[in-house]
């Protein structure tokens, strides 16, 4: 049922026109219980919140739990309009200390949660969510600091991470960061990978949608991989990383 919706949506090019597949990932283990994740055009990424004694079971249940979302998705309300932006900039003021005059203001974090809202109009949730995690990780990785450390404004880093989808490439320049900040504190890689590891089986538990959490887990086990494969890949000069990190990012 999910496949034959996503083609459906696919036939109509209502969604996603160049995504092609619904992608199913069973995690390996010697017996039960068993996790699946599957992940939908565009990205987003569910998995099985009961307890599975088969991966067959596991695989139907993150099946069912994609095409409730799929569905909820094509609701009205899933929609972003005005009056969904209006909404949303009030809830985010009343989760903050900032005010309604903050979203007329792209250099603040509510200014710049109205631009994306707005530039994005039109859209559902689950095609705004592929942009938004792109920033969530880059939060998470340090990378949104660095930029405004290089006078680049939210509206100039929202303008140009619009452009780009969440991919190999993307993935790589984020583990060569880790790879850096492991040089600088042995041990934050493990650390973090724990904490991802734990937030990922909370949110499939929870029934949530798992692409940050599950990206951060790939990202960080990337960097690790590097690091235990090619000893050497630790420990270029501290300014072939920075160059690379800094071509990575424009």
């Amino acid at each position: 049922m999910l496949q034959e919706f996503w083609e459906s949506k696919q036939q109509r090019r209502a969604a996603f026109p160049s995504e092609g597949v619904v992608v199913y990932e069973s995690l390996p283990s010697p017996g039960p219980p068993y996790v699946s994740y599957v992940t939908l055009p565009g990205g987003s990424c569910f998995g099985n919140f009961q307890c599975c004694l088969s991966r067959a079971e596991a695989r139907r249940d993150a099946a069912k739990v994609a095409l409730i979302n799929s569905l909820f998705n094509e609701l009205p309300s899933r929609r972003i309009t005005k009056e969904f932006i209006m909404e949303s900039v009030q809830e985010a003021v009343a989760s903050t200390s900032g005010t309604l005059d903050d979203a007329d203001d792209p250099s603040t974090s509510i200014g710049a949660y109205h631009y994306m809202l707005e530039s994005n109009m039109g859209k559902t949730m689950l095609e705004f969510q592929e942009l938004m995690t792109i920033f969530q990780l880059l939060h998470w990785n340090g990378s949104l600091k660095a930029l405004r450390e290089t006078k680049c404004s939210r509206q100039e880093v929202i303008s140009y991470y619009s452009q780009y989808s969440l991919d190999e490439k993307m993935r790589s320049h984020m583990a060569l960061d880790w790879i850096m900040k492991e040089r600088e504190s042995p041990g934050i890689l493990s650390q973090e990978l724990r904490m991802a590891l734990r937030e990922l089986e909370e949110a499939r538990k929870a029934g949530q949608e798992l692409r940050f959490y599950k990206e951060k887990k790939e990202i960080l086990s990337l960097a690790l991989t590097q690091i235990y494969s090619d000893p050497d890949a630790s420990s270029p000069s501290d300014d072939q990383l920075s160059l690379t990190a800094l071509c990575g990012y424009h």
